[in-house]
């Protein structure tokens, strides 16, 4: 109708508050229930209110916060995170090379962690690897087991469906898993370059951290699982299909990671967009950032 008439559509809801409020907040109440249960109750008000926008509405988050109070569509949200790391082994431990990168385009930094889930008769672990640039989930994958192979087989999945580039700065935390040497021989023979977080500094690794906490308050808390093969039928739907192509995310400006890689145009290889630059310190003092390339992912 909008389009027909040629006037935009926050115009049109605006002349509609100001001439027919009461059908205005019909309208807006409806859009705000279409969202909110679309999501399944994953969104807060703030996407919300930021969906509603690029929709035409004019509203502001206390208004749709007041709505969703009011209808009880308040996000769902549940249990603490439980940290599983097993960081006590002899194996070699890499250099914090991610805290230092600054990102400009995909496939330059990923970052990789793994929970448990419980189902009703067991423990099941997921391990997933995350695009640091666009938060995208580019890897995962499911095992009864925390052995090494659980890490290998989100690692080699997501290298086959990103086909990254040398070069490429894999980080996660010191885990036995990612510092085994299945694990490692997997990143050297794609010329990755391996990074971990400090000795007892999860802050290192928030972002990765951060994601696993959405995922368990969007998804595990608010379903019960069959079995495993059930679960696994609903992590690649949210992952593959809602996360990654429908979740607006805060830290890209409310859009989601496959939409802020379409129009950032960040997916080309490392040749064809700026690399990634790298910084340091040095008696206090800052060194100017240089790039991937020109330190081989190590500081001089």
């Amino acid at each position: 109708m909008c389009w027909l008439a040629r006037v935009s559509r926050a115009g049109y809801y605006r002349n509609l508050a100001e001439r027919h409020p009461d059908e205005e907040d019909i309208e807006v109440r409806a859009a705000v229930q279409q969202i909110a249960l679309s999501h399944h109750r994953r969104y807060g008000y703030r996407r919300v209110a930021v969906e509603l926008r690029r929709r035409g509405f004019e509203v502001n988050h206390k208004r749709v916060s007041r709505l969703m109070r009011e209808d009880n569509l308040l996000a769902i949200r549940h249990r603490r995170f439980v940290i599983t790391t097993d960081a006590q082994h002899e194996l070699e431990v890499y250099l914090n090379l991610a805290k230092r990168m600054q990102l400009t385009a995909a496939n330059q930094l990923w970052i990789a962690d793994l929970t448990y889930i419980r189902l009703n008769r067991e423990f099941v672990y997921l391990a997933v690897i995350l695009d640091k640039w666009s938060r995208r989930v580019v890897g995962w994958a499911l095992d009864r087991t925390l052995a090494a192979r659980l890490a290998v087989t989100a690692l080699q999945r997501a290298i086959a469906a990103r086909q990254p580039k040398p070069g490429l700065v894999h980080h996660s935390d010191r885990g036995i898993q990612y510092a085994s040497a299945e694990y490692v021989a997997v990143l050297t023979e794609h010329q990755m370059t391996p990074s971990m977080s400090r000795p007892a500094n999860p802050y290192d690794n928030a972002t990765c951290e951060s994601f696993m906490k959405t995922l368990k308050q969007e998804e595990i808390y608010c379903r019960e699982y069959r079995d495993l093969e059930d679960l696994e039928t609903h992590l690649e739907e949210f992952l593959d299909r809602y996360y990654n192509q429908r979740r607006l995310h805060s830290a890209l400006g409310y859009r989601t990671p496959e939409e802020f890689e379409e129009q950032s145009g960040g997916l080309g290889s490392m040749e064809e967009t700026d690399a990634p630059k790298m910084s340091f310190f040095r008696q206090g003092k800052s060194i100017a950032p240089m790039s991937a390339s020109e330190t081989g992912g190590r500081p001089e």
